[in-house]
């Protein structure tokens, strides 16, 4: 859709669109039941980069979505940089103008991605890692911020319109839309180290209801979910009233999924040690502190709200027996509440597949190299 055809059309949108759906949430339901299903599976990142670096991972295949079905997995993340499926100048900083273009045979590998994993029984949920003005990664220019300027909520709006209407025959179980990535307010958005907070509550109420209408503008029963606010930690109670559900994710504490980390941590070498349970940089760390940590989650669940663990896991420098013991803790606590997970990742640093560990004992999978213990530990739960 043009741009200013686009715009006619928003107008309409809000009065076209009801707020009751195949999935109704409410913050006055009196159930313990989810009202997300608890899927399991993984977050893929073939356009999670702003450019095709390849970055070692490859593309996913039919045999990919093949063998997470017949491991017993039925969800797929996908997280996308919309620089990927869009037409610029890349030899230059992206304009406002240039966001509007939308590269359709980009848009077309992300189809056949979703029929992919739709034929092998798995549901998508499609996400903006990268919308236009935000992400919580720096390395990418944007010409505006999503949280203080209108036409970046025009461009967001706009693509969350282009895939709607490309998925409008899609159902629920089948397709997801997951808004924006780990919201949150950035000093400069260009320091990846640079002081952060949440989205005032109001405001990611105001975008995200925009987006949901937006959204079912193209089919009244497409399944919305918004990320936890600051960086994805904090449930968005403003939002308890619409139909859309939330994200949480499984990286408490960061000491242990990220140690290392060079994007966590400015000196990595001045990590702390990760154990589980103990004691870390001064803290104590063990099973109650997770289940102190997903209160709020679980609250959530039980007044009806829609809870989904859309990332979690543990990048490769942290000592894989560590990794498993708290993982198995933080899936635990998640499983018992009825919420589902997405590992990040497949395939790469922190996947079952190809991780690059040095303490694991890899099992040939097909000429991939299989983490077995962490593919037994996922389908426990």
């Amino acid at each position: 859709m043009e741009r200013r055809n686009f715009i006619k059309t928003t107008g309409l949108v809000t009065a076209g669109v009801g707020l009751a759906g195949n999935l109704a949430y409410s913050n006055t339901t009196q159930t313990v039941t989810n009202k997300l299903p608890k899927w399991k599976g993984f977050n893929l990142l073939d356009f999670f980069s702003p450019v095709n670096s390849g970055g070692g991972r490859g593309m996913t295949t039919e045999d990919d979505f093949k063998w997470m079905a017949d491991w017993g997995f039925d969800f797929v993340r996908f997280p996308m940089a919309y620089p990927r499926y869009v037409k610029f100048d890349r030899s230059k900083n992206i304009t406002p103008e240039e966001i509007y273009n939308i590269d359709e045979a980009a848009v077309d590998y992300v189809e056949k991605v979703v029929e992919m994993a739709n034929k092998q029984g798995l549901h998508v949920s499609l996400n903006l890692h990268r919308a236009p003005g935000f992400c919580v990664n720096a390395g990418f220019n944007e010409p505006y911020n999503l949280w203080e300027d209108k036409a970046a909520q025009e461009a967001f709006y706009f693509h969350w319109n282009m895939w709607a209407k490309r998925f409008a025959s899609k159902t629920s179980k089948q397709i997801s839309f997951d808004l924006v990535n780990e919201p949150c307010t950035r000093e400069d958005m260009n320091d990846q180290h640079s002081g952060r907070g949440p989205i005032p509550g109001e405001l990611y109420r105001e975008v995200a209801k925009k987006a949901l209408e937006t959204i079912r503008f193209h089919n009244p029963n497409h399944l919305v979910i918004a990320d936890g606010n600051d960086v994805g930690g904090k449930v968005i109670p403003e939002i308890f009233d619409l139909p859309i559900g939330q994200s949480c994710r499984g990286y408490f504490p960061h000491y242990i999924s990220h140690y290392r980390a060079p994007w966590v941590f400015k000196n990595p070498d001045d990590a702390p040690k990760p154990v589980w349970p103990g004691k870390i940089d001064g803290q104590e760390f063990n099973r109650k502190s997770i289940e102190d940590f997903y209160k709020p989650w679980i609250d959530a669940v039980k007044n009806g709200v829609g809870v989904h663990c859309g990332e979690c896991g543990c990048w490769n420098e942290t000592p894989h027996e560590v990794f498993l013991a708290w993982f198995d803790d933080v899936l635990s606590v998640l499983s018992e509440h009825g919420i589902g997970f997405g590992l990040w990742e497949f395939k790469g640093t922190f996947g079952i597949l190809n991780s690059g560990r040095k303490d694991v004992q890899y099992e040939d999978w097909h000429g991939q190299k299989l983490d077995r213990k962490l593919l037994t530990l996922l389908q426990k739960y």
